[in-house]
């Protein structure tokens, strides 16, 4: 039982009660806030960004996976693609963050680890496509189509995704205006 209740306490089995609520989020898990702060101290990314990312890629779910293919319209197969946890990384990314943090047992399902990792990808979107670090509409769609795909500009062609990239960065004002009144020194 006291297993149970520290993982529960930690975040790594339960969702936030109000996931559009920011300081409704860190009250109900306080180590979030910890490592939100921490996140942000190490690679310059407001909380408020990191969050709003981790909101839509996962919706605060620690195992959260893309949908399966079908096989014969009704036989799961393979998932879309490896994209895993809070932060929805992909395979060989999350891997590239382990070499090159040299946090070699990070995870995917531990907060404090996904949005370490959403702070250090978005700080190589700022370095490698010059994007302002407060610019969360043009982060989300270098995180989305990676900083390669971003150069190229590759999420011209997804017209869908110029909409999601304008939803997070939304979500992100809204936490920020949030955070603004529960917690004025993050």
């Amino acid at each position: 039982m006291l297993l149970v209740s520290a993982c529960s306490s930690m975040g790594g089995s339960s969702k936030p009660r109000t996931p559009d609520n920011v300081c409704g989020i860190f009250t109900q898990f306080e180590s979030w806030q910890k490592s939100a702060i921490a996140s942000q101290k190490k690679w310059h990314i407001d909380p408020a960004i990191s969050m709003a990312f981790i909101r839509h890629e996962s919706g605060f779910n620690a195992t959260a996976r893309p949908p399966r293919k079908k096989l014969f319209g009704i036989i799961p197969g393979r998932h879309l693609s490896s994209a895993y946890g809070y932060p929805q990384a992909i395979n060989g990314t999350w891997l590239l963050y382990k070499q090159l943090t040299g946090y070699t047992i990070a995870q995917r399902t531990n907060f404090n680890d996904a949005i370490d990792f959403v702070g250090w990808y978005n700080s190589r979107s700022v370095r490698l496509n010059k994007i302002l670090p407060t610019d969360a509409y043009n982060l989300y769609l270098a995180y989305h189509e990676g900083n390669g795909g971003f150069a190229k500009k590759s999420y011209l062609a997804k017209p869908w995704l110029l909409n999601v990239a304008k939803n997070v960065a939304n979500q992100a004002k809204r936490y920020r205006s949030q955070l603004d009144f529960c917690s004025p020194q993050i």
